[in-house]
């Protein structure tokens, strides 16, 4: 079955180009040209991906992704963005989107972003294996809720994606630069100090003693591994 492409772009000839680019490399497309609408298909049509640019009228691109993650809607985002928007691109990812791509560009990168971050997305937990449980936390990856103790644990759109890459691999050791790939992607946030970031975060949410953690393991040198 074909993935479905949400293309989130006001420019008529960008999107038709874009719609016209997927449809020729077999993805299915849906399109909008406002940020209104744009949350009204993703809720509609629940799409496998979307490509959403920043400047939009009604609603920019940017509180398009806020509003989707404060929903716990965690279908991968692109965003598109103009050459020197650097704030929004950071911002942009701290909200939540999986991946950027600066215009001008030529669309075999932005397929192969596309491409990548749905590989990236899809390499989650079996089905019928979407519950992980480590001591009194418990996350529901199906439904991105976590609860320890009985009580909401409020994890970032990141740290789900982290915590359900290395739940995936539990018991086996996975190095920052897989994570890197993995999660991030390399051309997004190409450092490893921000995998240990986002791993001393989550041990504070996740672990009894973050200081001499049970669960989530260094491997020195190496990377990290989950253990239940």
């Amino acid at each position: 079955m074909a993935s479905t492409i949400l293309v989130v772009e006001d420019d008529r000839a960008m999107a038709v180009a874009l719609r016209d680019g997927f449809e020729f490399d077999g993805y299915e497309v849906v399109s909008a040209g406002n940020g209104v609408t744009a949350l009204e298909l993703a809720s509609e049509r629940k799409p496998d991906l979307i490509v959403l640019d920043v400047m939009l009228p009604r609603m920019s691109g940017l509180d398009v992704c806020r509003q989707l993650r404060a929903a716990g809607n965690q279908v991968p985002i692109i965003m598109l963005t103009a050459r020197g928007q650097e704030i929004d691109r950071v911002l942009g990812l701290k909200l939540g989107a999986d991946d950027y791509v600066t215009k001008p560009f030529s669309f075999m990168e932005l397929l192969a972003r596309v491409e990548a971050v749905l590989r990236r997305s899809s390499r989650g937990l079996p089905e019928g294996s979407r519950v992980l449980t480590l001591g009194e936390v418990t996350v529901d990856f199906a439904h991105h809720t976590a609860t320890r103790g009985g009580r909401p644990l409020d994890l970032t759109p990141r740290e789900l994606r982290l915590l359900e890459f290395l739940a995936a691999h539990q018991g086996e050791v996975v190095t920052r630069e897989q994570l890197l790939d993995e999660v991030w992607g390399y051309d997004t946030i190409p450092f490893t100090r921000t995998v240990d970031t986002h791993v001393a975060k989550l041990r504070k949410k996740i672990e009894d003693d973050p200081a001499d953690p049970r669960h989530l393991i260094t491997i020195h040198r190496i990377g990290y591994k989950l253990v239940g």
